[in-house]
């Protein structure tokens, strides 16, 4: 029977912070990692953050944030996890409160696609950041997405899974039907049924709760 796997990306599929690879940019990255920090801590709400962030972008140049997207990667391993869950008929989304660019750009240099990208923008002017952001996930959350696309797609909450490490991933680890944390933060920790700290011990793990198959190469002494 089909799932539903919602990851994060920045701190989950991807080891890139993206607005940290924007703030470099424009020599703000250090002020970009110390105000992300505190959000994924649960020390300032998400939406401030991500607002305080974004100004610091303001009248940044359309090609240099382009650049800075170009720069942003999937952890070694992610791809293929996520080409495996969609072999075996599982919906694959990605709800993350960085940057649809950015995303985009990252799966489709390593050739990998989900079913779903819920993430936000940074609108641009006259061919510069404006220092706004808006989106589905500046004010919205990752609970009211995964339920949403659950919904839509006939799949009963009990059959979600929610793979996170931030303080904006609690609302979707909270109520999922298989909690992961990636490494999560420690206010995160709790709120996870289980935690893993690569790729490969993901895939392992969706072995375990049947979510996959074992590739056959596993078992024959190799």
């Amino acid at each position: 029977m089909t799932r539903l796997v919602a990851f994060d990306f920045d701190g989950t599929l991807s080891d890139s912070e993206m607005t940290v690879l924007l703030g470099e940019r424009c020599g703000v990255a250090d002020e970009m990692a110390d105000i992300t920090a505190r959000a994924m801590n649960d020390e300032l709400s998400y939406a401030e953050s991500l607002r305080k962030r974004a100004r610091l972008l303001e009248h940044l140049e359309e090609e240099e944030a382009e650049a800075a997207y170009g720069e942003v990667t999937l952890r070694e391993g992610a791809a293929g996890v996520i080409d495996r869950l969609r072999e075996r008929g599982h919906y694959v989304a990605i709800f993350t409160g960085g940057f649809e660019r950015g995303v985009a750009a990252a799966l489709e240099r390593t050739g990998t696609e989900v079913d779903e990208i819920v993430a936000n923008r940074l609108p641009i002017e006259g061919g510069r950041l404006t220092g706004a952001v808006d989106g589905p996930l500046v004010e919205g959350t990752k609970d009211e997405q995964l339920e949403r696309v659950a919904g839509e797609q006939s799949v009963p909450m009990t059959r979600t899974v929610a793979v996170g490490d931030g303080a904006n991933d609690l609302p979707m680890l909270e109520v999922a039907g298989l909690s992961v944390g990636y490494e999560p933060k420690p206010a995160v920790e709790p709120a996870c049924d289980v935690i893993v700290e690569s790729m490969a011990d993901l895939g392992r793990l969706f072995e375990n709760e049947g979510v996959l198959v074992a590739d056959a190469s596993d078992h024959d002494g190799s």
